[in-house]
């Protein structure tokens, strides 16, 4: 994910970043910062239509409300992806991967991804094992929407 070159500002001494899905700039935080270099990762290297994409998706299970970093979708508008990131110094342990599950409860979609921009993690969900594994890479979005199984 790198080559990423992020658009700062400071504002009344708080330092800001540009999120080019919300198409505003939003408080500078570690884990903002990896949140945006996903994103720029998901739309020029693997080719995901930016309006296909959602930052901090709020939803509702057993009465709480939970909100995913990034939600990605597939032209028919149903979840493909919940990515999760954490802050670089947050280690990605098992709580992050129970975290991720837990969305997927809800959200039922096909990919997972785990990020604290220097470890990425993508899960896909195989059918013969109905188990997510992990995956070597990530695809591009055209090539996930027609592996994306039908779970539904």
């Amino acid at each position: 994910m790198e080559n990423f070159i992020p658009h700062v500002r400071t504002v009344n001494g708080k330092q800001e970043i540009f999120d080019i899905i919300r198409k505003k700039f939003v408080a500078l935080t570690p884990e903002e910062t990896v949140r945006q270099q996903l994103l720029h990762y998901l739309t020029t290297v693997k080719k995901f239509p930016e309006g296909l994409l959602q930052v901090e998706t709020c939803f509702s299970y057993a009465k709480r409300t939970f909100r995913a970093d990034v939600v990605a979708y597939n032209r028919y508008l149903k979840p493909l992806l919940i990515a999760e990131c954490k802050a670089p110094e947050v280690k990605i342990v098992k709580e992050t991967y129970e975290q991720i599950s837990r969305y997927n409860l809800v959200l039922k979609v096909p990919y997972l991804l785990v990020t604290n921009g220097q470890q990425h993690f993508f899960f896909y969900f195989d059918i013969k094992k109905c188990r997510y594994a992990l995956a070597a890479e990530m695809a591009e979005y055209e090539e996930l929407i027609s592996n994306a199984s039908p779970r539904r």
